[in-house]
């Protein structure tokens, strides 16, 4: 299984913050079949107990970025209920380049 070109670097960050990451990758079934989410990770918060989180990494390193999204989405959207099956306490994330970010959502449709 290829890992995003950023796989690394959001894994270190969230090492770097303080989280545990437990699962590299997530594996989660979606009916008989295996999906898998990038990474899982957990943080002791002092107030709240453990939290945990899934994190779904895209690159958008193509040509297109709205389909690049899209697919992104809809992924997001096939994991999630899936996810919440399994562990509703865990949260599913999408980490995107922060360029990317910047200038797909400054768009007047977002």
């Amino acid at each position: 299984m290829a890992k995003d070109k950023y796989h690394q670097e959001v894994r270190e960050a969230l090492e770097n913050d303080g989280w545990t990451i437990t699962h590299d990758p997530y594996k989660i079934m979606l009916g008989r079949r295996k999906g898998f989410i990038d990474l899982g990770a957990e943080i002791l918060a002092a107030e709240k107990g453990t939290l945990k989180i899934a994190v779904e990494i895209k690159s958008f390193l193509g040509a297109s970025d709205l389909y690049q999204f899209e697919d992104a989405l809809g992924q997001f959207l096939v994991y999630q209920p899936a996810l919440s099956k399994k562990e509703p306490e865990r949260i599913l994330y999408l980490a995107v380049p922060e360029e990317f970010y910047d200038n797909f959502f400054e768009d007047v449709y977002f």
